[in-house]
Parts: C-alpha cells; structure tokens; sequence
C-alpha cells in the first residue's frame, strides 16, 4: 500500500476537532485530559491497525461481526450493568474497564448495509421486497438499543439506516408508506410504550427546561460574541454546567469562545461533511465505499445536530456526545475505526485497480 494514496487531507479535517477536545477537556479536568489522551493514543493504534487490513478481501467477516454485535446487545439484557435505571454496558473480564455495544452498533449497521448494497445494488431502485429483506438488519439493534432503554442511541441508528437507504435509492411509494406508518404509530408509542423518564424529556423540552438545559443556555449566553476567558467561564469552573466534558462540552465551548467560535466550530462539521458526501458521490458503483463515506457524514451529522439542538433547548435531551469533541473512549475510537476504514477503501491497490476509484 503506498503511502501516497494515503487521504492527507482527511486527516487535516479531523485535527482541528482533536485538538478543540483535548484544549476544553483539559480546563474543565486534567485528570480527564489524562485519560483522553489515552483513549486518543489507543485511537491512533487502532486506526493504524485497521488502516493496514486488507479489508476488500475480508468483506466475508462483516456478517460476522454484525451478528457478533447483536449477540451483545442480547448479552448486555442478560449480564448488563445498570446505571442509573439503564443497563447499557457490558464489564471487559478481568478489568475495571466496560464497554457499550449500542455505540459499536452503528459501525456494524453501515459494514453490513454496505455489504448487502454491495453484493445486491439498486437498479436504479429498490422494490418493497429488497426494502423490506434491509430493513430487517436495521430494525433488529433498533429494538434491542431502545429495550436497554437507550432510544437516543436507537432513533439515531434508525435515522442513519433509512439515511443510507434514501441516498443508495429506494421507490417514492415506500417512503410515503413509511412516512404515513410513522405519522399513526408515533402517539401510540409515546402513550404505551415510551419510558416515563422519556416522556419527561419531551414534556421539559416542550413546557420548561430541565435544569442541565437551563444551565447550558446560560453558559451559551454568557459567551456572547466573542467569548469568556477561562477564569470568567463561571458556569463551568464553578460546576453550574453539568456534564460540561461530554453531552454539554458545546455549551462549555460556546461560554469560552462566543458566536464567533460557534461559527467556526460549525463551519469544519460543514466542511467534514460535505467533504465525506462529496467523496461518496465520487465513488460512483463502487457500492461498499459509497456506503461507507456517506454513512459516516451523516452520522457525525446526525449526531452533531443533536448534540448541539438538545444544549440549546431546540430538542429533547439525549445521551448523544458532540463528534470527535466529547470525552469519551468508546466514541472516539469508534470514529476512529470508521476513518480508518475510509482512508483503507481508497488507499489500497486493489481498491483502485477493481474499481477504478481516484
């Protein structure tokens, strides 16, 4: 594999995100600092490690790991660890450490549905049947992620899923049928099926901000246009924030940088995404990459949008951290794994000699 095929500036618009982590992280615990270093550390080794696999030859193990990772999701509703009514984590043997399935998931989902594209693409679009044969694979972690209860997590794997289904191409009749099926279930679920925590959620983003949001807009407001220094950032030095390091880590960000922070911050999401859309749309019928670029810029999207709604009283709050700035391992190197998978479809000779992607 020669290194000059190797994505450079992918690399270039990941830095900007790292280095925005590692800066806010380090001012709100340097005992936090330490440890995302580590993960970071682990994340580099691991993107190295994938980025060197031959994966075009092993395309054969991603049913495997799919289904690998719904064992676990069943396992984790057998021998999960439960914190604070939810039980989402599963203990690694002989450490201290754990680790959450449901984010692994969304990796596995696009491995498979590239697979699957891959060996059956549209033509130009899919019937009901193959739609349905698809969504299978989506819906399955879908209900297992919201038992835990993590419907955060669940809706946003759901949206990621029928995401890449709409961009490969699916019939008009099918999304309207869905749209309706949506539309009617949706008071069903909220009234007999959603958590009483959940409903609580929506009814506090609806009526009255619960106190983690009204503390994030004080902290976005405090910021002004130019932002607080550090020692004037009192919403998160003096603990008012909650969860400053990871679900609130843009309120933080916002306090310490102003609108004009915020503007540039959500400048390189743009940036990154467009870049990752464009490269989709590049690949042309080389399927499994194109699920794989475009699966990845909708996700750090999806989750982006969120994240950054939810600090601002624009939407429900959700357990979803803020892509690539967030404290957090098992994220982190999550999206390492994806970008290392990235940069390995286009950088390997074999890739570009098959399917003639540039």
């Amino acid at each position: 594999m020669s290194i000059k095929k190797f994505n450079f500036f992918l690399i270039l618009l990941l830095l900007p995100f790292i280095t925005i982590s590692l800066f806010l992280v380090n001012e709100i615990s340097h005992t936090l600092f330490l440890k995302e270093t580590v993960y970071i550390i682990i994340g580099i080794i691991i993107f190295i490690a994938v980025y060197f696999i031959p994966l075009r030859k092993l395309l054969w193990l991603i049913p495997i790991i799919y289904w690998i990772n719904i064992g676990l999701l069943f396992w984790v509703d057998i021998a999960g660890i439960r914190i604070l009514g939810a039980k989402r984590w599963l203990k690694i043997p002989f450490t201290h450490m754990t680790i959450q399935p449901s984010t692994f998931m969304n990796t596995s989902l696009l491995l498979m549905l590239g697979f699957l594209i891959y060996k059956n693409p549209p033509k130009p679009f899919y019937n009901f049947k193959e739609f349905t044969k698809l969504t299978l694979f989506i819906v399955i972690p879908f209900l297992l992620i919201a038992k835990e209860p993590d419907l955060g997590t669940a809706l946003i794997l759901l949206i990621i899923g029928f995401g890449i289904l709409f961009l490969v191409g699916v019939s008009k009749k099918i999304w309207f049928f869905l749209l309706t099926f949506g539309i009617l279930f949706t008071p069903v679920y909220y009234k007999y099926f959603m958590k009483n925590y959940q409903k609580q959620r929506i009814e506090s983003f609806l009526n009255k901000p619960s106190y983690h949001v009204k503390q994030s807009l004080i902290a976005i407001g405090s910021g002004g246009f130019t932002g607080q220094n550090k020692t004037d950032a009192t919403q998160t030095q003096l603990k008012f924030l909650p969860i400053a390091s990871s679900d609130f880590i843009f309120a933080y960000f916002a306090e310490r940088f102003g609108f004009i922070g915020v503007a540039i911050l959500l400048f390189l999401y743009f940036l990154l995404i467009f870049y990752l859309f464009y490269k989709s749309q590049k690949l042309k019928n080389d399927y499994f990459a194109k699920v794989l670029y475009a699966g990845v810029g909708l996700m750090i999207f999806v989750y982006s949008y969120i994240n950054i709604s939810m600090t601002m009283n624009l939407g429900p709050v959700v357990g979803v951290p803020l892509p690539l700035i967030s404290h957090g391992g098992t994220s982190f190197i999550n999206f390492m794994i994806l970008f290392a998978i990235l940069e390995n479809l286009i950088a390997r000779k074999e890739c570009i000699n098959t399917y003639g992607v540039k």
